[in-house]
């Protein structure tokens, strides 16, 4: 099973967390989304974000009769 953790550093002291799960042999993996040439599931990337905005001005600017 993997998990996703997220650390927030005002609560936690996470260099030393990191330096304790570094330690690991085995079945630990640190991933970076920017590393994987992925976003972060919670993003968008900016060519879907303006394919969706114009799909949204066409539909009010319809709905409208602006253009």
């Amino acid at each position: 099973m993997i998990h996703t953790v997220y650390l927030d550093d005002k609560y936690v002291n996470i260099r030393e967390l990191l330096q304790e799960i570094r330690c690991q042999r085995q079945g630990v993996r640190f991933e970076s989304a920017a590393v994987a040439n992925r976003p972060v599931q919670e993003y968008t990337t900016s060519e879907e974000f303006r394919r969706r905005a114009i799909v949204k001005i066409n539909t009010f600017c319809d709905e409208h009769g602006i253009l």
